[in-house]
């Protein structure tokens, strides 16, 4: 079993929930370890009858017939119910007397507006709603129907949560990209998802400077005949041009629309979304989520996971973009129907102060962080000042996601975020889980610094190997699940023996999550890292293809290979190893590094810029010719290689690469 990320192999420390968290908190939705178990064993045990009551909390148009409907690997749950995930996020709280609470706060990038510091925006329910409402009539007027995929490639603004919410508002699946990928990842993305409708920005505001995202649009849709109509909002003033009869501005077409637009009853495996995520083979997979079991389980899970009461005074931050998934799960799908503000925020954490995020966290009496390792090493590092700056003594909970969070790492949240008083929730999940699978519940689970700790309710996880059998304690093996759950991915867009191959092939009858773990004497599990070529790279995954391709394409490279190699900040940093075209091959300079890594940045996003390029006359390859990027990653890790060199084919190649120190 290959380990990734971050492996610990013993921890001894135990932290059990705070003796005052439950008075702090005022209620628990779980308060204790013996009511978790008894939890859990139920929603293995009965599955249909513990999600049938979760489920009964929510709105149904027209109820269930059957709770569950299991044909390996196909689930379909609240099967025969309709419903809505906008209406239950918003209207259901207008409509039970909760208008006027706040249902997001949003903070600007500090001085983009000019010189007067914060811009922030306070959003009831009921404004939410009626904005919702506008949006998703504007996208009919431009001829979206109910399950047509609309591209949403916008800055972290209020809009795109009012868009992402209107498109579920009529049954149009959202395809949301992330908006620092580039014009290349849009036309591979859009022309997936057959979408004819993008929303976009004139620009983002990002550390003093504009993201040029419509003008990325442009540059995409040079590529993109079937693109009917582009909504742009307004947003940094930046002078772009405006395509006639393709081009609208959001405040000539959304402003006039009537608040009237109702949600459309869907039923429960309608699609709710597409989120793009990178695979081994390079070409993004669109995971596809449907509105029932993923409407239920996110807002199951971000109750249980975080324990938000409504109307206490809790405020929750989470400092991810909803180009990912945990937007989407956890500061979007999951927090709305729970009643509790969600906070989003434009910009960068280290803009235009290191401590950007801990002055937000003080002026908004913040009670819910989340945020991702990546960003803890990077304060860390920033230096203790920046939080020693600001009072967070609102904080009550503080979570982590996106990849295995180092105990160094976990002690120093802890410590100086947390003031010792908070519980950490080490969250295990991805795209395709659509919620947590594996984590702690603040009131209940003893924690130990770099585990997970325990399954979801309704996840049977488990540690196995290839035949399916479940491994011994601190025995390395394959993370699997091995009964469905509502928050699963129903597929793969467009490509049916995919999501057969990469996800129930390998271990059978089990869904594979792609992580090598453990389990430890308590029964708490600790994540290895990925077993594919998928890079986990500060908790955005990045297929290594992807990579290569790029380097490839830019005319200056003949062959290239892409591998993890341990980062101090990011967790895995992107090692590349370059065969230069014979006519660059004199330029194989810093110079020439910088080029590449810029095209790369440029081809797909700054973050999949390479964080170490190397040179070469040759890649290590079998006599059959595959590259032994094993061999490549230890190289990049700077250990001497330990491993099966039988089948290389060119020992040269390996002694040249080990003799470099080029970095």
């Amino acid at each position: 079993m290959s380990s990734g990320i971050h492996s610990v192999q013993h921890e001894d420390r135990i932290f059990p929930p705070p003796a005052d968290f439950a008075a702090r908190m005022g209620t628990l939705h779980v308060p204790d370890l013996a009511t978790y178990q008894s939890m859990h064993e139920r929603s293995i045990r009965d599955p249909e009858g513990f999600w049938g009551d979760v489920a009964k909390d929510f709105h149904w148009f027209k109820p269930w017939s059957k709770v569950l409907e299991w044909n390996l690997p196909d689930a379909k749950w609240f099967v025969g119910g309709q419903t809505n995930a906008c209406f239950n996020a918003v209207d259901r709280q207008v409509e039970a007397g909760h208008g006027d609470e706040v249902a997001i706060i949003w903070e600007g990038e500090p001085n983009a507006a000019g010189p007067h510091g914060h811009e922030v925006r306070h959003i009831t329910y009921r404004q939410l709603r009626d904005e919702v409402a506008r949006c998703a009539a504007a996208l009919e007027s431009l001829g979206v129907k109910k399950g047509d995929v609309v591209t949403l490639y916008m800055g972290m603004v209020p809009e795109l949560a009012v868009a992402v919410l209107a498109c579920a508002r009529i049954g149009a699946p959202h395809s949301v990209i992330f908006g620092g990928f580039a014009a290349q990842a849009i036309v591979d993305r859009v022309q997936d998802a057959q979408s004819t409708v993008i929303v976009t920005c004139d620009g983002a505001h990002r550390r003093g400077t504009v993201v040029p995202l419509k003008a990325n649009v442009d540059a995409a849709c040079e590529r993109l005949p079937d693109v009917r109509h582009v909504l742009v909002l307004r947003r940094t003033g930046t002078d772009v041009p405006m395509k006639a009869g393709r081009d609208v501005w959001w405040h000539d077409v959304v402003a006039k629309q009537p608040t009237t637009r109702a949600c459309e009853p869907v039923d429960a495996e309608h699609p709710l979304f597409l989120l793009y995520t990178s695979g081994s083979t390079g070409k993004p997979k669109g995971i596809l989520h449907t509105t029932g079991g993923y409407m239920v389980f996110t807002a199951a899970t971000a109750r249980w996971t975080f324990n938000l009461v409504p109307n206490s005074g809790q405020v929750y931050f989470c400092t991810a973009d909803l180009g990912w998934i945990t937007g989407h799960s956890y500061i979007v799908y999951g927090l709305l129907p729970n009643r509790v503000p969600t906070l989003m925020y434009e910009g960068a954490p280290n803009w235009p102060g290191d401590d950007r995020f801990w002055s937000i966290v003080a002026r908004h009496k913040v009670t819910h962080f989340y945020t991702a390792p990546t960003a803890i090493r990077s304060f860390m590092r920033w230096g203790d000042r920046h939080p020693a700056k600001h009072d967070l003594s609102s904080l009550r909970v503080l979570g982590t996601v996106g990849e295995p969070i180092n105990p160094e790492a976990w002690i120093w949240y802890h410590e100086k975020i947390g003031g010792g008083r908070c519980p950490i929730v080490d969250t295990m999940w991805q795209t395709e889980t659509g919620g947590h699978i594996i984590t702690p519940l603040p009131g209940a689970t003893p924690t130990v610094p770099g585990s997970c700790t325990l399954p979801m309710f309704g996840v049977d996880a488990a540690v196995v190997d290839d035949h399916g059998h479940e491994q011994p304690a601190n025995t390395g093996g394959l993370l699997v699940i091995r009964k469905p759950w509502p928050g699963m991915l129903r597929g793969i867009h467009g490509d049916r023996q995919r999501f057969i191959d990469t996800y129930f092939s390998r271990v059978k009858g089990m869904y594979l999550a792609g992580d090598g773990a453990r389990r430890d004497q308590r029964g708490y599990f600790w994540i290895m890292g990925r077993i594919d070529d998928v890079l986990n790279v500060s908790g955005h995954r990045l297929g290594t293809a992807e990579v290569e391709s790029s380097l490839v394409g830019s005319k200056l490279v003949v062959e290239a290979a892409v591998v993890g190699m341990p980062h101090e900040i990011k967790g895995t940093g992107i090692a590349a190893f370059c065969v230069l075209h014979p006519d660059h091959a004199a330029n194989a300079d810093e110079n020439m590094r910088k080029r590449l890594m810029e095209h790369v940045a440029r081809d797909i996003g700054a973050i999949a810029r390479p964080d170490m390029i190397r040179f070469t006359n040759g890649l290590p390859k079998t006599r059959s010719g595959k590259i032994m990027r094993r061999l490549l990653r230890d190289i990049a890790a700077g250990k001497e290689t330990t491993q099966d060199t039988t089948t290389l084919e060119d020992f040269n190649v390996l002694a040249k690469l080990r003799e470099s120190d080029e970095a």
